[in-house]
């Protein structure tokens, strides 16, 4: 008896305990299951994420930024985020059926100008990436009535301007579109009565084709030794020379001797065109009576990234050329007596450094950060910074000029020209129309900008600053 209630007490245990256990088992298996199932963290990720997002127009603090969201993926959830706090909404973004999205975001007063990092959090499926967010200084116009300002329209695209003071002529580029470039001109402007005197279509890159690529014009400079303007092809990674008086051609270069080539400045002392490209390490040399390359200077960083050339500014009379940097946000000066390079000054803060112009006579050196919004001004002696001075939007380019003593700064995202002193001081701030992009002086206290147009389907203007 006492066997057969021991048996039976066992099998009741053992049967609680597989009741228990399969208990436990299901339990387990739904929780790993669902655990599976609602996994939001580690989930199938977007193998092939190409969203990106950007702002519209410029950004100060206190106003509201519009972002817009491309190139993601229907139905897809965003979240902005910066310091970890949302910064798009209480509710995520869902992208529309055409990858896209626009929001809203509000900027605190006091937010630190510069370039903010935020995150572009994405599910369904999930993705991550960083876009910067750059909030500018706002500068209000003063000052404008120092200068008296006219304007013409000239052509589409227009990109950069040359005086020559032994032709008494403005020398003008533009061009339309990415490759296969088919609009383009050189254009000769008379600046006192502000006409086109004359215009021409650069020449078929290759007339086999059916595509009309032609040399698409983008920098100039003139050659009054010579009688010569020289313009840059920037698609094409060549040079073409033409004749001041009529724009007829004196000389095409090969194509692809200079890789993204941009600036083009001349040495009339010594007859000699350097141009820079910001997809090489070289400032590229060219004599400028026979037309033929030179051995190119070489370009040295202080790090591991090689400098690529965007912008050159020429003292003809120290035989100095300077140069920036928009790889690694350096300055270079060269030697041109010894055709070397002499000095590297890093720019600490800088982003986007593209224009540069030289003081000589107070032997300062201005440079352009358009991404940081800021000017440089360093003492050429000793390689200090003396000043970091914010401007408005985007400054492009710079311009010293020497009868004035001032510097003139085109900032393309705001629609202004900044002035500055030595001091690092705004002096003025003028409207410079929609997007500002390249400034010339001639001797007579005269400033030409090229823009975009003040009308939608325009031409472009040029527009003359006359200082009173």
């Amino acid at each position: 008896m006492q066997i057969t209630r021991f048996r039976i007490s066992i099998h009741n245990m053992l049967q609680k305990t597989s009741l228990k256990l399969a208990q436990l088992t299901a339990i387990l298996a739904l929780s790993f299951g669902q655990a599976y199932a609602d996994n939001a963290v580690f989930d199938q990720p977007d193998t092939n994420f190409t969203g990106r997002v950007m702002s519209a127009g410029v950004v100060h603090p206190g106003e509201t930024a519009q972002l817009r969201g491309m190139g993601f993926k229907p139905g897809q959830e965003v979240q902005l985020l910066r310091n970890g706090k949302v910064i798009s909404g209480d509710k995520a973004i869902v992208v529309g059926k055409d990858g896209n999205f626009e929001v809203n975001a509000t900027i605190p007063k006091d937010a630190a100008l510069g370039l903010h990092p935020i995150v572009v959090q994405v599910g369904k499926p999930s993705a991550a990436s960083v876009f910067e967010l750059r909030v500018s200084k706002k500068v209000d116009n003063f000052g404008e009535g120092k200068y008296e300002i006219s304007s013409i329209p000239v052509a589409k695209g227009l990109y950069q301007s040359a005086y020559s003071p032994k032709s008494k002529a403005l020398y003008l580029t533009s061009s339309v579109g990415r490759p296969p470039v088919t609009e383009t001109e050189v254009i000769k402007v008379d600046p006192e009565s502000m006409k086109v005197v004359a215009r021409i279509t650069p020449e078929p890159v290759d007339a086999k084709k059916a595509d009309g690529q032609r040399f698409a014009a983008y920098g100039v400079a003139v050659d009054d030794n010579n009688g010569y303007v020289w313009v840059t092809n920037s698609r094409s990674g060549t040079l073409t020379v033409y004749k001041q008086d009529d724009l007829s051609l004196v000389k095409q270069f090969p194509t692809g001797i200079v890789p993204s080539i941009r600036d083009v400045v001349i040495d009339s002392s010594t007859n000699r065109a350097y141009t820079s490209g910001p997809g090489n390490d070289e400032i590229t040399v060219i004599d400028t009576k026979t037309l033929e390359l030179l051995e190119p200077i070489k370009l040295k960083s202080e790090g591991r990234t090689a400098p690529g050339s965007i912008s050159l500014a020429l003292d003809e009379d120290a035989q100095k050329l300077y140069s920036v940097s928009i790889r690694t946000n350096d300055a270079h000066i060269v030697d041109l007596k010894t055709q070397q390079q002499e000095k590297v000054i890093t720019l600490p803060g800088a982003q986007g450094t593209s224009g540069v112009a030289v003081a000589p006579k107070e032997n300062l050196l201005w440079v352009a950060a358009q991404n940081s919004d800021n000017v440089y001004i360093i003492d050429l002696k000793s390689g200090e910074i003396l000043h970091e001075v914010r401007v408005s939007a985007g400054p492009l380019n710079v311009l010293w000029d020497e009868q004035s003593k001032l510097a003139y700064v085109t900032n393309r995202a705001s629609g202004q020209v900044s002035v500055l002193n030595p001091k690092g001081e705004l002096v003025a701030s003028v409207d410079g129309a929609r997007h500002p992009n390249h400034m010339s002086l001639d001797q007579q206290g005269n400033l030409y900008l090229v823009h975009k147009s003040t009308k939608d389907g325009q031409p472009d203007e040029l527009t003359r600053i006359h200082v009173k």
